[in-house]
């Protein structure tokens, strides 16, 4: 599935640039604050129907919501602006200066969940803003404006969840994990967080939906859907039921503006707590896998198929080697059951997978041609978020789009070839190869990205082209393309010759000036 690439997409509400297990906290309902050695608060319920005031719920919670900021040093290329252009030696005559590092800051929210100073945050909030970038530092900030450095204990990309810790602190204010699978639409709720930096901020709304699937096709697309306002900075935020208790982690919004339009989403407490339990304890994340590319069973699909729409997911493609392949699992297929629970887009393949401890084997119910069966998978280990990205490549995605839906131009790192060449490149798998239309024969490196102002961005090189050799010589991994610029440099050449395939053309050779 593409990531959205519009400004009214699924956006990630932060203020820079979403396993199985039911949730089993044991931990007794009501928010609690450790403000004195064994002191207690009581749980703040609301009489029922509309509140009258959030206000004595709101004084209690408050003090262990938190905001959370990062410095980090991010390198970033200086670009000759006026590069091809008879004005390019305005700059010494250098078309590329060399990679510079400046810092940047990122603001979220957080929440503490015990005395001793453990904190959960979104992931996106502590985490680098580029591929180059490293925090120098995180720091927690407490409500009254104390401020307290903090260390990463873990992260997790796939849910966007983070653990920090304030070393050395006892008897600090901190909120429990609630059920959020009794959340009901209609139950109301409150946020406090940090938006727009603004620390300490309350809103109040009621549930819209519960489980909502956004279409990001993501094992964690499964969210609480609320009309309370969410804005930047509220990434990483508590959301609270009337109990005092953490039903959700406020993570995304969906808007046409960067603002809050009252559709906001948060990561509901059963898929989180288990997930932060492990992290606070260095335990490795695993999730199950079965090495498939689908799409939900929308209505034209379900038309052409002869079946009910929005029950299953399609098939696209199977990864050689994986657990889908081996089930004998084909493209084509429509996985209706995964272990006997029902696929829908409230309950998704890549949900009820990732969910499922690998090792185990489980029964898959699938519909081909017209025909159910069944058959049984051994679940394999989720690769890393980082591999799975360089199995899905899009030729035609050359923008991405910020934390709020505004469009970029995707541009090269800082590597070797990104600096001297111009260009980003992944290897070609048999996986990227049929989705840019390349035979599965086909050996050669794929560039993913072109800085316009490169002699290739020049020559028309783009993304989804393949290279396939250099200087005469087979290019198959990243290694060999980096060799063939150190022979051509120490050879004293100023260019290197590449034999570029581009999608319904014949291969060609392309000279390439060195930067």
């Amino acid at each position: 599935m593409k990531p959205v690439r519009y400004a009214y997409g699924l956006t990630t509400a932060l203020l820079v640039s979403g396993a199985a297990v039911s949730l089993a906290t044991g931990q007794p309902v009501g928010a609690q604050v450790a403000q004195n050695e064994g002191s207690r608060m009581t749980s703040v319920v609301p009489r029922a129907g509309a509140p009258s005031s959030f206000a004595d719920l709101t004084e209690q919670l408050a003090p262990a919501v938190v905001n959370i900021s990062t410095r980090q040093s991010v390198q970033v290329s200086s670009a000759n602006p006026f590069a091809g252009t008879p004005f390019a030696d305005l700059f010494g005559g250098q078309e590329q200066q060399g990679p510079s590092t400046r810092e940047a800051q990122s603001l979220g929210s957080g929440f503490i969940i015990s005395a001793d100073g453990y904190v959960v945050t979104n992931n996106h909030v502590v985490a680098p803003a580029t591929r180059n970038g490293e925090i120098k530092s995180i720091t927690v900030t407490m409500p009254g404006g104390t401020e307290y450095p903090a260390r990463l204990v873990g992260r997790d990309e796939a849910s966007d969840l983070a653990v920090l810790k304030i070393d050395g602190k006892r008897n600090l204010p901190f909120v429990n994990f609630g059920d959020s699978t009794k959340s009901r639409v209609g139950d109301w709720v409150i946020a406090i967080g940090n938006p727009f930096g603004l620390g300490g901020t309350v809103t109040a709304g009621i549930i819209s939906a519960v489980y909502r699937n956004t279409g990001s096709g993501t094992a964690y697309d499964r969210y609480i859907q609320t009309d309370t306002a969410i804005n930047r900075g509220n990434s990483g935020g508590p959301m609270f039921d009337m109990n005092g208790n953490v039903i959700g982690i406020n993570n995304a919004i969906f808007s046409p503006t960067g603002g809050s339009v009252g559709i906001g989403f948060a990561i509901p407490a059963e898929i989180a707590a288990p997930i932060v339990e492990k992290l606070r304890r260095g335990q490795a994340i695993e999730r199950g896998y079965l090495g498939v590319r689908i799409q939900p069973l929308n209505e034209d699909l379900a038309a052409s198929l002869g079946l009910a729409h929005n029950r299953g997911e399609f098939v696209q493609a199977v990864e050689p080697g994986q657990a889908a392949a081996n089930a004998g699992i084909q493209s084509g297929d429509v996985v209706v059951k995964v272990n006997g629970k029902e696929v829908s887009q409230e309950q998704t393949l890549s949900f009820l997978v990732a969910n499922t401890a690998p090792g185990t084997v489980i029964p898959i119910e699938l519909i081909r041609d017209g025909k159910r069966m069944t058959v049984r998978a051994r679940v394999s280990a989720r690769p890393s978020e980082e591999e799975l990205q360089k199995q899905v490549f899009d030729p035609d995605e050359q923008q991405g789009t910020d934390s709020f839906g505004q469009q970029q131009q995707q541009r090269p790192g800082q590597g070797v070839i990104e600096q001297v060449l111009g260009l980003s490149v992944i290897p070609l798998t048999p996986q990227i190869a049929g989705q840019i239309g390349a035979s599965a024969d086909t050996r050669g490196v794929v560039i993913t990205a072109v800085d316009p102002n490169s002699d290739a961005g020049q020559k028309g090189l783009t993304r989804g082209d393949i290279v396939l050799s250099a200087n005469y010589r087979p290019v198959t991994a990243l290694a060999g393309l980096e060799q063939a610029i150190q022979a051509a440099k120490s050879a004293g050449r100023d260019a290197l010759l590449l034999r570029v395939q581009r999608r319904g053309q014949p291969a060609a050779y392309v000279p390439i000036r060195l930067r």
